[in-house]
């Protein structure tokens, strides 16, 4: 049975209906992506669901007894608490059962019969819940969930008063977790989290909480590993996809296809029917033909099907930056220090034209600062940074200001892309082209900057960048605001080939969309958040790979001997016992070693041809589970993603043993 349950829901807001006829269901355990595009109704769903707004029609169903926990975007807190006692708030289920418990059994001491049976049955089933919610180590609990999602031990006695909007955003989240219901109803969890804290909360939701989970988030990678179902918003009503975002990407393709088939159908039926009228407008047959007409009009009116704008590919011809020169910038052992604390030393890099380059770290670590002292808005501690004389260079920040709120999107785009040698500027045609290329509709063009959502700004703000003629783009958390389709489009600009409409100069990109990264970057610059700076030569998830490597490199190393002045008897003492931490069954230092590299005893050549081999049965395996049969059969599927995660893992340490010894 359903834990939560909705049909046929209308609501409008304003002058717009917003859901018209949807309907929505999860099951216990069940973990739901909901996505669509800005403005579609996510959030007013959601909101629904947990009794916050009430519907005009339609019905919700809770089931009897269930908790539902909904993740509000300004959470409220008692000014006068620290963010420890606020995120332990979440655990006063489990304290209070403890404290039934403790009262059950006092009362076993005197309790007989059939009395103490039912007190036997009450202690087995408050000893349950306090193992689901952590009642048992609420301390530990606590903690391990600030530290997951970002918080330091120096940050937990802060008041909460003292905290930013993003960290009470946080501490909300932590506090959420930490209560355990029985449907977490989570509305862009992710949008103040960084790459490590993105993870942990996959890794939370994915393995570890155990009740139904519904998620807004444009986070792709996100929705991947946690989600069993997509529920999409299209035009006030819900549709159902089996599978994460991947197979639901794949599914949707093929129903965009057929709404487009049916739309050309259509259209040929209204050319058809155009012509009829044109031809016998006036005449004998023009009784008919107004009669024709009046049923032309109702019928694109009533059963018109919408032409799929995401089918749509970025066919534009883009201005060209200025000629550059051999590089865009050169920095050499650049160092910042913000107030006491280093943010990055030691750092050199050559910017060259058409370079990709993704700056990620945690939050905090001087990435936007990074950005300014390049450009030469701030100046920095220690180093050189030269520009060359011809760099032009757009960035997108996080406020928009400068915009003129009383031009329409075509109008903006149209002022803001500059005049192109020979062809001048961009004629209105060509600004719609270029709108529609960035997923505005015919009608949203119309719409002027001050009356659109701040993601649609932010969406017309970058087709204008894209477009804006600069030899380095700079873009600065593009997609937090940005719907999944958006991001998706500016990932096309920014990854097709510029013969094909793509951007064709240098990027500098911080972001925590790791999907958006991994599309777009070829080099990344990683900041620790403790003053070290690393230049990766190679794309996002390459780096996840060599990350992973290493770790599992380091965890394989015996522990460090004791100092030389210990006996020789004790030394071996303590070795194994180390070594016993991770391999309790090790016999001796060879059996050790040949656990930690399960493929020790083949030869270098036998090695590589085992890691072409698990490459080969890798890409076999992610063609299956491509496959839209596959993504429909939740079962099988669920089997294939396990299956592959123990290849991937095997895969890699065949590899990194081939490259270490081929070394």
């Amino acid at each position: 049975m359903p834990v939560v349950s909705a049909s046929n829901l209308r609501i409008t807001l304003g002058a717009k209906t917003v859901l018209d006829g949807a309907t929505f269901a999860i099951e216990p355990g069940e973990r739901v992506g909901l996505v669509g595009r800005n403005g579609c109704g996510k959030s007013t769903l959601l909101k629904i669901l947990c009794g916050k707004l009430k519907p005009e029609g339609g019905e919700v169903s809770l089931l009897r007894g269930a908790r539902l926990g909904y993740l509000e975007q300004e959470p409220r807190f008692d000014p006068s608490l620290i963010l420890q006692e606020v995120a332990a708030q979440g655990l006063r289920e489990g304290t209070s059962a403890r404290a039934e418990l403790d009262h059950v059994f006092e009362e076993m001491a005197t309790a007989q019969g059939a009395e103490l049976e039912k007190l036997f049955e009450r202690q087995i089933a408050l000893e349950e819940k306090l193992e689901r919610s952590g009642g048992w180590s609420s301390d530990h609990l606590v903690e391990a969930v600030l530290h997951g999602l970002g918080f330091t031990d120096e940050q937990f006695t802060i008041p909460v008063s003292g905290l930013s909007g993003g960290q009470k955003a946080r501490l909300g989240l932590a506090r959420l977790l930490l209560e355990e219901p029985d449907a977490l109803l989570l509305d862009e969890p992710t949008n103040h989290l960084d790459i490590v804290g993105r993870e942990w909360l996959e890794t939370f939701l994915a393995d570890t909480y155990q009740g139904a989970v519904v998620i807004i988030s444009h986070d792709r990678r996100l929705l991947d590993k946690v989600v069993h179902r997509i529920e999409e918003i299209h035009e006030g009503g819900t549709r159902s996809y089996p599978g994460n975002y991947h197979a639901f990407v794949d599914l949707r393709m093929e129903r965009h296809l057929t709404q487009m088939r049916v739309h050309e159908k259509q259209l040929d039926k209204i050319r058809s029917e155009e012509q009829f009228i044109l031809r016998y407008k006036a005449g004998q047959r023009a009784k008919q033909a107004r009669g024709r007409a009046t049923r032309l009009a109702r019928y694109k009116e009533d059963s018109l099907v919408e032409r799929p704008i995401e089918l749509d590919s970025m066919r534009l011809s883009l201005p060209k930056g200025p000629r550059i020169g051999d590089s865009v910038a050169v920095c050499e052992d650049l160092q910042k220090t913000l107030g006491d604390r280093l943010l990055f030393k030691n750092l050199s890099i050559t910017i060259k034209p058409g370079d990709r380059i993704g700056i990620i770290g945690p939050n905090g670590a001087g990435k936007t600062t990074l950005i300014r002292t390049l450009l030469g808005e701030i100046p920095f501690d220690v180093g050189t940074v030269r520009q060359s004389p011809k760099l032009h260079s757009g960035w997108f920040k996080q406020t928009h200001e400068h915009l003129d709120y009383t031009l329409n999107v075509w109008q903006y785009l149209q002022r803001t892309v500059p005049s192109r040698p020979g062809l001048g500027k961009l004629n209105e045609q060509e600004s719609r082209d270029l709108a529609g290329a960035f997923l505005f509709s015919g009608y949203e063009q119309e719409k002027l900057l001050g009356e659109i959502s701040g993601g649609e700004r932010a969406r017309a703000v970058l087709a204008g960048l894209v477009a804006g003629g600069h030899n380095l783009l700079v873009l600065d958390e593009p997609t937090n605001h940005l719907d999944i389709p958006s991001a998706e489009r500016l990932e096309d600009a920014l990854s097709l080939d510029p013969d094909e409409g793509g951007y064709d100069g240098a990027l500098l990109l911080v972001s925590h969309d790791r999907a958006l990264l991994a599309a777009t970057c070829d080099r990344l610059i990683i900041l620790d958040g403790n003053g070290n700076a690393t230049v990766f030569d190679g794309n996002y998830d390459e780096w996840v790979v060599k990350q992973a490597a290493l770790a599992k490199s380091a965890a394989a190393l015996p522990q460090k001997s004791p100092p030389a002045a210990t006996k020789s008897s004790e030394s071996s003492k303590s070795s194994a016992a180390a070594t016993g931490k991770n391999s309790s069954k090790s016999k001796s230092n060879n059996k050790a070693q040949s656990s930690r590299d399960p493929f020790a005893a083949l030869s270098l050549e036998e090695l590589e041809a085992q890691t072409a081999k698990l490459a080969a049965d890798l890409e076999k395996l992610d063609n299956t589970i491509a496959k839209p049969e596959t993504a429909r059969d939740h079962k099988k599927l669920s089997t294939l993603l396990a299956d592959r995660e123990k290849l991937v893992a095997r895969h890699q340490a065949c590899e990194h043993s081939w490259l270490s010894r081929a070394q």
